[in-house]
């Protein structure tokens, strides 16, 4: 049983040949800058979310955004939200271990179970991105498998740098907007991409590398420069 992560999926489905050098010979891309401040925001949301859900009360962000839940409790909730281990499910037919892990849970009123994604951003226009749809959906779709009713509308809080007013006139502290939005997620991609990967890891040759991926062609000018 081979273990690929959400992640790994997003790989897959940006360049094959990247996948394939990752996880068949140990070559990964050269790593982002570490997202420190989305780290914080992470932690505090969490914090803030967790006393709601030991008291089965809505956050005021949910509720100031209309949306009628509750943060979900839940014994594994800690580990679903634990990288390296998240939510995981066996998927037989490709002998994958597929595993993600969620910012949060929430539960509505007709006991479905509600994918929460948090995100900081400094940009003007908070915007929901195709990867973070694909992101939320591979949750839907962990939980699906683990039999729980998942409700196909999950949510993003964004958590924005207010530039109103710089750092607080003075004060040295940097306030932030939140906001909260729906996304609908369509999780039917994912069997076909778990076969496709499954294909692809396997093979001993790897694919040629992808014409839009800047990775790949950045290897191609480079080496035949």
């Amino acid at each position: 049983m081979d273990k690929v992560s959400r992640s790994k999926i997003e790989l897959f489905g940006e360049c094959p040949r990247c996948f394939w050098l990752e996880v068949n010979k140990g070559i990964k891309r050269p790593p982002p800058a570490p997202y420190t401040i989305n780290n914080a925001v992470d932690y505090l949301l969490k914090q803030e979310f967790d006393h709601h859900r030991e008291n089965a009360t809505p956050h005021p962000i949910m509720s100031g955004s209309g949306v009628e839940a509750v943060p979900f409790s839940h014994p594994e909730i800690n580990k679903w939200r634990t990288n390296f281990t998240g939510v995981q499910y066996h998927h037989e037919p490709t002998n994958f271990l597929v595993f993600g892990a969620v910012d949060d849970v929430w539960i509505n009123p007709k006991g479905e179970l509600i994918v929460v994604d948090y995100k900081a951003t400094g940009a003007n226009q908070h915007q929901i991105y195709d990867s973070y749809q694909r992101q939320m959906e591979i949750y839907q779709w962990l939980l699906k498998q683990n039999n729980y009713p998942v409700s196909p509308t999950g949510y993003f809080v964004f958590a924005k740098v207010s530039k109103a007013n710089g750092f607080g006139m003075g004060k040295a502290s940097l306030p932030f907007d939140i906001f909260v939005e729906p996304c609908t997620g369509k999780t039917d991609w994912i069997e076909d991409a778990l076969y496709d990967m499954r294909s692809v890891y396997d093979s001993e040759e790897g694919p040629t590398p992808g014409g839009s991926c800047t990775y790949c062609n950045y290897v191609k000018k480079a080496s035949t420069a």
